[in-house]
């Protein structure tokens, strides 16, 4: 009793309801999260509630998102076995739940903690799951055990109908559900979910466009990125299907922050710089703070051609409107296809920047040489109004 009346406290406080109850303010209101102090006040400021961290090193959050009224989806990091964890071995597996427990112990009472984010994805290239599942299902029972004031989650990738019905019958100690899904995929979740027997509260704890696991590929495999606006369009669409969603009881587009994986632009709703993009006004708008002077939008964009000769004349161009009707600036820069590609999201080597002869630059037209050796590149591009904000895409092209 006393758990179930400080976890009502908890979610009034932020202006929610309980996790049983089926009102659409139910949902948690946020997104997940990697950067810097600067990038956690802008999310406060677009209006987000709650926000998703992925290990004990961003313990410096909670402080911060205290003071900016925040509240905070703590990551209980588990190594994944892709890394070489063994989960069998009995004494790795008691030494890193030690070490968990401690960290649960130090915050359990932080006043911005909100719930418990045990693993991510740890399943990632295991041909049996279930295991691994039941393993972080104990850790949860050990968690709540220590700390029955604020809800475990378990983070899995969404690999299909298999694995949730392996997960409707699993893990009863995990209260919450946390499921990354990507694309189209989000719009049948609900269906899947009554499909596979999963009755327990889900978390959409990674919500993002289409992947480059998903994407359509130039024949040399280079998969196709969508544009910002596109993006934008997407969150846009998602966040207002799952707020009718009895049972989603929260969303956390991916990623308020910047992240090199496939490209730097792909899943980042900033940029490197902290930019504000299409994306981010769209989670704005979503969270009831829609932005007076919206990023730029990206009609379209086009190249002469797939493939070039070394050194031959490359044109490209993209279609793009500030919002007042303004100027924008163009940047066009030119780099190697990414080749340190990981799975789950682990960290990637950017690739190199390409120095190419520029025979002529303007805001919506762009001319040069190709690059001599051959081999796969892409064209990218990032148009910024007066205000600094941005739009992105990306062009794959080849030399040979």
């Amino acid at each position: 009793m006393r758990y179930l009346l400080t976890f009502f406290f908890a979610v009034m406080a932020l202006g929610l309801a309980p996790l049983h109850a089926a009102s659409q303010d139910a949902q948690w209101k946020g997104a997940a999260f990697e950067g810097d102090r600067a990038s956690l006040a802008g999310l406060a400021a677009a209006g987000a509630q709650v926000v998703r961290v992925y290990r004990q090193s961003d313990a410096w959050v909670l402080d911060e998102a205290q003071r900016l009224g925040l509240k905070v989806v703590m990551g209980l990091w588990l190594e994944h076995p892709r890394h070489g964890f063994d989960y069998a071995d009995a004494r790795a597996v008691r030494a890193q739940e030690d070490a968990v427990l401690d960290f649960v112990a130090r915050y359990r009472h932080h006043p911005a903690l909100l719930a418990w984010g045990v693993g991510n994805e740890i399943e990632t290239g295991v041909a049996d799951p279930l295991p691994l599942w039941r393993a972080v299902d104990r850790l949860a029972a050990r968690i709540r055990a220590l700390d029955p004031e604020h809800p475990t989650m378990m983070v899995v990738a969404d690999t299909g109908m298999d694995a949730f019905r392996a997960l409707a019958g699993c893990c009863p100690n995990v209260e919450l559900l946390g499921i990354n899904v990507y694309a189209g995929a989000v719009f049948d979740l609900p269906q899947r979910l009554r499909d596979a027997g999963i009755a327990k509260p889900v978390v959409i704890a990674e919500l993002g466009p289409l992947g480059q696991w998903q994407a359509g590929r130039k024949p040399w495999g280079a998969p196709v990125e969508l544009t910002s606006t596109e993006k934008a369009r997407f969150f846009t669409e998602a966040l207002v299907f799952l707020d009718r969603q009895a049972q989603i009881r929260g969303v956390f587009p991916f990623l308020w922050g910047a992240k090199q994986e496939q490209t730097a632009t792909w899943h980042g709703l900033l940029l490197a710089d902290g930019s504000a993009t299409a994306m981010s006004d769209a989670l704005a708008a979503a969270w009831g703070r829609p932005v007076a002077k919206p990023a730029p939008r990206i009609r379209g964009i086009g190249i002469g051609a797939d493939e070039f000769a070394p050194g031959a004349e490359v044109g490209a161009g993209i279609d793009a409107v500030a919002h007042d009707g303004s100027a924008l600036v163009t940047e066009w820069a030119v780099f190697a296809e990414a080749t340190d590609l990981r799975k789950g999201g682990d960290a990637e080597t950017a690739p190199t920047r390409i120095d190419v002869r520029v025979l002529h630059a303007d805001a919506a037209s762009v001319r040069f040489a190709a690059p001599a050796q051959p081999g796969a590149y892409r064209l990218f591009i990032t148009v910024r109004d007066r205000e600094g904000k941005a739009g992105t895409a990306n062009l794959p092209f080849r030399v040979r």
